[in-house]
């Protein structure tokens, strides 16, 4: 392995990325996996936030689902142009650098927001929060999906997805024991929110640092589209023809959004059917705590041979309609129940259908990986039109009747397991089955740094497999 620190590298270079053995990507993959955290708490503290505001700024529901829309709508802008760019000419660090840089930015901004309570001034903050945690992911998922032996791909990302989810869970309670606590009618509890975001600002200031300096391996475009030789032995063909890609786009988009519709309103589905708000704030953190056990659950499952991914993403997105369906009908505690359900079979859908997504890309892969990033987008858009149903209905259940549109979003977002499962089957399996660099990767002699820090490549040999 070749140790030197390298800050850009040029992804059409062969790097020693390519045959990162299961040990040898377990400290990168560990330190990427820590931003995971950092992007769950932003998001659970966004559900809270949502709700507080609409008392506590005298506004809307669909007014208030803006402030999904600004953090989300930086996941429709950013991968597709900026951050997809960044990662394809300088590299995996340079990009979580780059993230972490904005996303510090857009933590600091939430002062003069708190301080002059200004919901647009919220909504411009969490834009560029949006807009450094998009780029952050635009690497981090694609890092967790590539780097090392292909066939643990999608335990990886689970894994990485468990901890966002551990974000996700103190969020809420911490926002409802200490944010908000005996302060829901006054301003205090924005005044607590811009302390916190200050923090955060500044830890992720370290994180900045640390990542500059840190042994951090590369894997690039050309590295990928070995492994896909050395696994499927023919090209990859035109971006084009990556149907599964283009599939697995659509129902990311479709999931997010549902699942971001369904957390924003959870807290408004808990008040209507018949809890206090507090304690509503206390059962979603209880949903996200069902959550973030499952992705642990399905990620050990995905370990197991009987347990495809295809299968499993098939299965909980299936589910995450039932009990949708359920929670819409229904009224009082059974309903919270339902809905509770729901959060738990979204756990292991995104991280799933990301890397199902990228396999067989080749030299398409990180291209892929921004526009499933940019997916995300679908909280931008879904969360909206939730509020305006809710609105537009009235009434003692109008969260209830809600419910319906993220429910029907999770029937589009069937169309990729669908393909998945009947058509792309055998790729897909081949994948998963693969040795390939889970004992010994392929090594890569003579790298060395080329003009501005480009890597040049003299010779590739193949370890065992």
């Amino acid at each position: 392995m070749v140790t030197r620190r390298k800050v850009v590298v040029d992804d059409k270079a062969v790097t020693d990325g390519a045959g990162l053995t299961l040990r040898q990507s377990l400290l990168p993959c560990f330190l990427v996996t820590i931003l995971f955290f950092l992007w769950g708490f932003a998001y659970g503290l966004l559900d809270v936030l949502n709700s507080h505001f609409q008392e506590t700024l005298n506004i809307g529901p669909s007014r208030a689902s803006g402030l999904s829309a600004a953090y989300f709508g930086a996941y429709f802008l950013c991968p597709l142009t900026v951050s997809g760019w960044i990662l394809r000419r300088w590299g995996f660090r340079i990009t979580f650098m780059t993230g972490l840089a904005v996303l510090a930015v857009g933590c600091l901004l939430f002062w003069p927001s708190g301080t002059k309570s200004s919901f647009g001034g919220f909504c411009g903050s969490m834009f560029v929060v949006g807009a450094g945690l998009s780029t952050l992911e635009t690497g981090a998922d694609n890092f967790l999906a590539i780097c090392g032996p292909p066939r643990y791909s999608e335990i990886r990302l689970n894994l990485a997805q468990g901890i966002q989810g551990v974000g996700s869970f103190v969020a809420p309670l911490l926002a409802s024991r200490v944010f908000f606590a005996k302060t829901v009618n006054t301003a205090q509890g924005l005044k607590n929110v811009q302390w916190v975001y200050l923090g955060v600002a500044c830890f992720v200031a370290l994180l900045t640092v640390l990542f500059y300096f840190v042994p951090m391996p590369e894997v690039t475009d050309a590295d990928m589209n070995l492994q896909e030789e050395d696994i499927g032995g023919e090209d990859v063909g035109p971006f084009r023809k990556q149907y599964n890609l283009f599939l697995g786009v659509w129902s990311q988009f479709c999931y997010v959004g549902a699942q971001v519709a369904v957390a924003n309103y959870f807290i408004n589905f808990c008040v209507e059917s018949g809890y206090t708000k507090a304690f509503s704030s206390d059962l979603l953190a209880i949903g996200q705590g069902v959550y973030t056990f499952n992705r642990f659950l399905a990620a050990m499952l995905m370990t197991l041979k009987p347990f495809k991914p295809r299968l499993l993403l098939a299965t909980y997105l299936g589910l995450c309609f039932v009990f949708g369906i359920a929670a819409t009908l229904t009224r009082g505690h059974t309903s919270v129940a339902m809905l509770i359900l729901v959060l738990c079979f979204e756990s292991a859908c995104f991280a799933t259908i990301f890397t199902l997504a990228l396999r067989g890309l080749g030299r398409h892969t990180k291209r892929g990986g921004s526009m499933l990033v940019a997916a995300i987008s679908g909280g931008a858009a879904i969360p909206p039109m939730t509020g305006a149903v809710a609105e537009h209905v009235g009434g003692n259940h109008r969260f209830h009747t809600a419910m319906a549109i993220p429910t029907a979003f999770y029937v589009l977002a069937w169309v990729f397991p669908v393909y998945a499962n009947v058509w792309n089957r055998k790729v897909l399996d081949g994948h998963r089955e693969t040795n390939l660099n889970v004992d010994e990767g392929r090594r890569v002699e003579g790298v060395g740094e080329k003009g501005d820090g480009e890597v040049e490549s003299e010779r590739v040999e193949m370890g065992e497999k």
